[in-house]
């Protein structure tokens, strides 16, 4: 219900908005552009599931012989005592709190290739669970919300990004970037927490968040003692090194129960197909929508009166160049980043709008992307509280940045 609230409002907007640029000034490319945005949109729709097509067959592959191999199992008890506390409707050591690791482990070691298929496998699995087929269910939310919050420990992308334009320490972002986005997926919990009634004041969710903490000054305080050179090497190489492992460790596991892996894989392969074509019509849908309210100038005019209303109220605006990116990533991933590019072409990689873009982009994830694909692939229609705790989530990693970029390179 959300989504189609969000989906009309995004069109409607952007008709208001147009016929105004026509009617009082004149605008008589801003109709004929807007349809060629809708076109475009479509087209990158089925792109991007035709891209998604061989990565999930892989990936869909892989995780079946995982599941019969037992390394799922395996995850979901060793994380079954945090696991019953943010997803209390979850029976306790059930596969899918293995899916739903292996989906935010690729998360945060930037493996998004390898994230989507994950995840689309672990809603699944919460949807076997789900009573009404057509509605969210909690853990289906705090699932989500965990994705949209976007927790990245190494944002290597971003950093190729700075080097190819020009960056002197194209790293300098990595440490703004992992603060934002704990605070954003932090923020996410706690809200769903407080949509579902979860306590979270019990010791097994303050051990896991203080040792969540431990860890990332404990990331933080090793790459600080590392070169530019070094981090580059070190986090694209773990990166790697973790995902192949992943699936020679698949298939052994595989080996070991005496599974047929060749065919198991194929099973899996054959799903992730089937969830590849399933998802091109939210995907349309979603992506035309938000190509519209960007080509009728809708952002643009929402830029300019966040600007003034900085001013009016005494506010150091420095930081509203950078917001482009911002409100762009909870609707389009490749948007947002087409933005971080051109506001470090504009204003330099070095530039404090510059290294922002870059934390914005990295603080988040797309919300109404991810809420498209996800659910669509298992026929949610209705979303409940899903919007609202990802946009809060959105919304506290993007107050996070602008604060930390303040303290850190202003």
């Amino acid at each position: 219900m959300v989504l189609n609230y969000i989906w009309i409002a995004f069109f409607l907007t952007a008709f208001v908005v147009a016929t105004i640029r026509l009617f009082f000034f004149g605008d008589t490319e801003v109709f004929p552009a807007i349809i060629n945005s809708t076109f475009d949109s479509a087209k990158s729709a089925f792109e991007i599931s035709l891209g998604l097509t061989g990565v999930l067959s892989l990936w869909m592959g892989i995780m079946k012989i995982g599941e019969k191999g037992g390394i799922v199992l395996l995850l979901s008890k060793m994380l079954s005592p945090l696991f019953c506390k943010l997803f209390p409707e979850i029976p306790k050591g059930h596969p899918v709190t293995g899916n739903i690791f292996m989906n935010l482990a690729a998360n945060m070691l930037g493996l998004d290739n390898a994230a989507t298929p994950l995840g689309l496998k672990a809603m699944e699995g919460l949807q076997e669970l789900n009573p009404k087929k057509d509605t969210a269910s909690n853990p289906m939310i705090m699932f989500l919300v965990l994705n949209t919050s976007g927790l990245t420990l190494i944002p290597i992308s971003i950093m190729v990004y700075r080097a190819q334009l020009g960056a002197a320490q194209p790293t300098d972002v990595f440490v703004p970037i992992l603060l934002a986005t704990f605070f954003s997926t932090l923020a996410g919990i706690v809200a769903v927490s407080i949509y579902q009634r979860i306590n979270l004041l019990n010791r097994t969710i303050i051990l896991f968040l203080g040792g969540a903490s431990l860890f990332i000054a404990g990331i933080i305080y090793f790459f600080n003692t590392l070169t530019q050179q070094q981090i580059n090497i070190y986090s694209s190489t773990f990166a790697n090194v973790f995902l192949f492992v992943i699936i020679v460790g698949f298939i052994i596991a595989g080996l070991r129960k005496r599974i047929n892996v060749y065919d198991s894989f194929i099973e899996g392969a054959k799903d992730g197909f089937q969830t590849a074509v399933r998802i091109i019509p939210y995907l349309v849908a979603i992506l035309v929508a938000i190509g519209i309210f960007r080509t009728s100038g809708c952002m643009d005019y929402l830029i300019e009166g966040i600007a003034k209303l900085l001013n009016l109220c005494g506010i150091d605006d420095s930081f509203v160049g950078a917001l482009p990116t911002a409100l762009m990533k909870p609707l389009s991933g490749s948007g947002a980043r087409g933005l971080m590019v051109d506001a470090m072409s504009t204003y330099g990689a070095d530039s404090f709008i510059g290294r922002l873009s870059c934390i914005f982009q990295g603080a988040t994830d797309t919300t109404f992307y991810i809420l498209a694909v996800y659910f669509g692939s298992v026929g949610v229609v209705k979303t409940r509280h899903a919007v609202p705790c990802g946009l809060l989530a959105d919304l506290a990693g993007v107050i996070a940045a602008i604060f930390i970029c303040y303290l850190f390179f202003n």
